[in-house]
């Protein structure tokens, strides 16, 4: 089992003939390239640079502005307080599947939030009990309760606990969202913080147990302790009783690096079999060093890209993200997982390793968890999921393939360290979600809570298509939308994508997207455009950097494809994406805005030649290229939407919203970009969270808020004729 503290550095079909006008990818005559030494080339010459002033007292008082006027005209729309109150029901609801976690005992956890728990409540029940309709909970931590007694505006960021009694945990505390925590020693038997226990301030990071009075440490210790992503470049090893600044340093990375963390990998009775320090020297890219009990430091022998992905039966799995020549003289793909015996491993780095999977070209591994004796991978074709089971052994590892529902996603759960119990999720887009249990060892499955219908699907139907891309690779994307749907550019259609970080778009049900937007006659549409993990890290790095521009054309393609097909029109189509997925809406407005009429960008990425500058920023440069490099900067500044926003150019009335509590993605790039397009004379909505981290949302109500404004704008552009502004 793997325990590890670190932060994610990642915020996770049929072909049809296609018309002529779906076939080729025409440029845009409104997309030239920024002339050098143009606008906003240098913080000189980008004339709103103090927007990038989270809480200054100009940029708060802007915000304020635009929030007023934009929230004025939305929830001024008579359609939005009935959208808002049922996209509350939605979010408050009761009926919603109680996710579960698996204790080291056996016993059910789950972080649960509705009306009356807003910050939610950490819970648990034994198993039994919580597969009945009404499960007995016993509260752990009440957040509501303990950010009312301690006056703070504390979001629960999850808990580290110490294996395997699980009794001591680090509670993790963000103030307002933000991915910065307070972490906090806390009995879970007595329900109550340690008196004298360990705290740690708040930074970016984690910590991790050795034992009960050892930890590893990943914070700011301080000046020159933070990469240039703002997030930890040492790991020390602290005991019980010592200051951080007493704390022995292990290990320390560079500042060029994303990040360094420290974790424990322990076998399914919680003992921990090696030490580990994971150096990210870009997002994708790593090191991963074992720590002896004296603080001496040997590299692992393993290819820079590639994960750590579990232990079973005393075999360490790793996935492979590059081609790799094993010491042992074994040549392994992309995409493979391959597991080694660990302690011979470690003796030898040239033991032979083991080849449990490797995909083909249109598969795509999603998840990976182990029982306490099988592996569990939710393998995809196509886009569409499977679970298998596989059982370690000295040659090939058998499997066997677990019967559930056809056509869905399928997902891995949390598993059990005491048997080979694993729970499994299946959802799709007309598919309420579902939860079952199944044995690893028997493959028996059993559904053991489903959430009921949140809209009505009666005569809604799911559609697969490709749409070619500009170098003529096929783009696949799925259409949510009702049977009778006539053919003829009329539909109101929401096109949503990502494309980036190896993040997969995969089929799932949306009670608010059901309810807001495909009830109300809306067509909803998926692209799984290259940048994504749909196909695997092959699909990903088939975009990266240089190549970014191909996600972009293959977004621009799923929209002609839609429109040669007469499924909408440009006056009924609108886009959707968040973060990354911002950045791609910025590049479709101003490379593409004759295609569409509607744009919501979401805490997005905007001005593309200082993102390294801004929070987390220079932890993307694996991602995109690194600005300050001339060569880089020439392909990144082609696409950069901040940068290319012009004059006269058929831009819809955008809705830009952001955060001022995220410190991930600085709200800097959504303020500004809001600045640029009013100054260029385009009309903008504009609204700015205060509180709320990345995900926009501190708490349950203000997420309904943010639906309810998005689908009001989404009516305003694409529903009603003409378009309101």
């Amino acid at each position: 089992m793997i325990r590890s503290s670190a932060a994610a550095l990642a915020a996770l079909l049929a072909s049809t003939s296609l018309t002529s006008a779906a076939m080729a990818q025409t440029a845009s005559p409104t997309s030239a390239p920024a002339p050098a030494g143009g606008f906003a080339s240098s913080e000189a010459t980008d004339p709103y640079v103090w927007l990038e002033d989270v809480d200054g007292e100009r940029a708060m008082a802007w915000v304020r502005e635009h929030n007023a006027r934009s929230l004025g005209v939305l929830q001024g729309d008579p359609r939005y307080e009935a959208l808002h109150q049922e996209a509350l029901a939605i979010v408050q609801a009761q009926d919603r599947i109680p996710a579960p976690g698996f204790t080291h005992d056996g016993q059910i956890d789950n972080f649960w939030q509705d009306a009356q728990h807003v910050r939610g409540l950490w819970r648990r029940t034994t198993l039994d009990s919580y597969r009945t309709a009404t499960p007995e909970w016993r509260t752990i931590l009440d957040v509501d309760a303990l950010a009312a007694a301690e006056g703070q505006n504390w979001v629960y960021k999850g808990s580290t606990c110490l294996q395997p009694e699980e009794r001591y945990c680090l509670i993790s505390l963000s103030n307002g969202g933000k991915d910065a925590v307070t972490l906090r020693e806390f009995d879970s038997v007595e329900g109550k913080f340690v008196e004298g226990g360990i705290v740690l301030p708040e930074s970016k990071g984690g910590a991790s147990w050795i034992d009960k009075d050892t930890l590893l440490v990943s914070r700011d210790f301080g000046p020159g302790t933070l990469t240039n992503s703002g997030y930890p470049m040492v790991v020390k090893r602290m005991k019980r009783g010592q200051s951080l600044d007493q704390a022995e340093t292990l290990f320390t990375g560079q500042p060029t690096d994303v990040a360094v963390s420290g974790y424990t990998l322990r076998d399914a009775d919680g003992v921990v079999k090696a030490v580990l320090i994971n150096r990210s020297v870009d997002f994708y890219s790593s090191e991963t060093w074992r720590v002896t009990d004296d603080g001496a430091l040997t590299q692992l022998q393993l290819p820079p890209k590639s994960d750590i992905s579990g232990l079973v039966d005393g075999r360490l799995l790793v996935s492979l993200k590059q081609d790799w020549t094993a010491p042992s003289g074994q040549d392994f793909k992309t995409g493979d997982l391959i597991a080694w015996p660990l302690e011979a491993w470690l003796a030898d780095p040239k033991t032979p390793a083991q080849l449990v999977l490797r995909p083909t070209e249109r598969q795509a591994i999603e998840g990976v968890n182990v029982t306490r004796n099988r592996l569990v991978v939710a393998l995809y074709d196509n886009v569409r999921g499977s679970l298998r089971v596989y059982t370690p052994g000295d040659g090939e590892w058998a499997y066997t393939t677990l019967d559930l529902p056809q056509n869905v996603s399928v997902g891995v759960g949390s598993a059990s360290e005491r048997d080979d119990k694993v729970f499994v999720s299946v959802t799709g887009y007309l598919n309420p979600s579902s939860l079952w249990l199944a044995d690893a060892a028997t493959g028996a499955v059993d559904q053991v809570k489903s959430m009921p219908a949140k809209f009505d699907a009666t005569g809604m139907t799911v559609d697969q298509h490709e749409a070619r891309s500009a170098d003529g690779t096929m783009i696949p994307y799925f259409v949510v939308h009702k049977a009778d749907m006539p053919l003829n550019g009329s539909n109101p259609t929401l096109l949503y994508g990502y494309g980036g970080f190896e993040s997969s778009l995969l089929p799932g049900y949306s009670a608010t997207v059901g309810k807001l937007w495909l009830e109300r006659g809306g067509v909803y549409v998926v692209a799984n455009t290259r940048g994504g993990g749909e196909f695997g890290p092959r699909w990903h790095e088939a975009a990266l950097q240089q190549n970014r521009q191909r996600a972009h054309e293959d977004f621009q393609a799923v929209a002609l494809d839609l429109i040669a097909r007469d499924v909408t029109s440009q006056p009924k189509l609108g886009i959707m994406g968040g973060s990354q997925g911002g950045l791609f809406m910025g590049a479709m407005l101003t490379q593409r805005p004759d295609l569409i009429n509607a744009a919501v960008i979401q805490v997005p990425l905007f001005d593309m030649l200082r993102f390294h500058k801004l929070l987390a920023g220079a932890s993307w440069i694996g991602e995109y290229g690194d600005p300050d490099i001339p060569e880089q900067r020439a392909w990144i500044e082609q696409y950069s939407p901040y940068q290319n926003l012009r004059p006269g150019q058929p831009y819809p009335e955008v809705f830009i919203h952001t955060s001022t509590k995220d410190d991930r993605v600085h709200p800097g790039h959504a303020r500004k970009a809001a600045a640029r397009l009013e100054e260029l004379g385009y009309p903008v909505l504009f609204y700015e969270n205060t509180d709320g981290g990345h995900a926009a949302g501190a708490n349950l109500r203000e997420t309904a808020r943010r639906l309810a404004l998005e689908y009001t704008y989404l009516s305003r552009r694409l529903m009603d004729t003409p378009a309101q502004q």
